[in-house]
């Protein structure tokens, strides 16, 4: 038989599982705001990329679907970019500023370690 304590402590909990905690919805949501806005930003960037490779990475930033993706088409990006394009150069600032605030310990990983 259930006490009253035991079936709260259990409904707590179910609760609590099925929802999270209130700090573990705030961090959800700031995470897919700021896939949704990285998103954003690549699609800007490749939209100003003609021809097949424009079309190719318009495809793939459109499905991608967690920003761990959109990190890897980073340098296919940058590198499709025009070269010489005000507006360029503005999307490589851009994707540089928000791929540095959603995966801030990035240039560490990169760094070149002697054996």
């Amino acid at each position: 038989m259930m006490n009253a304590a035991s079936y709260d402590n259990q409904l707590s909990r179910a609760t609590l599982h099925g929802f999270g905690l209130p700090a573990e919805r705030l961090a959800r949501v700031a995470a897919r705001r700021a896939f949704v806005e990285l998103k954003h930003t690549f699609m800007r960037a490749v939209g100003d990329i003609d021809g097949p490779t424009g079309e190719m990475l318009q495809r793939r930033v459109r499905q991608a679907s967690e920003a761990i993706e959109l990190w890897r088409l980073g340098g296919l990006v940058l590198a499709s970019l025009p070269a010489h394009d005000d507006r360029a150069a503005c999307h490589r600032i851009e994707l540089h500023r928000q791929l540095d605030s959603v995966f801030p310990d990035n240039s560490r990983d990169t760094a070149v370690v002697p054996l």
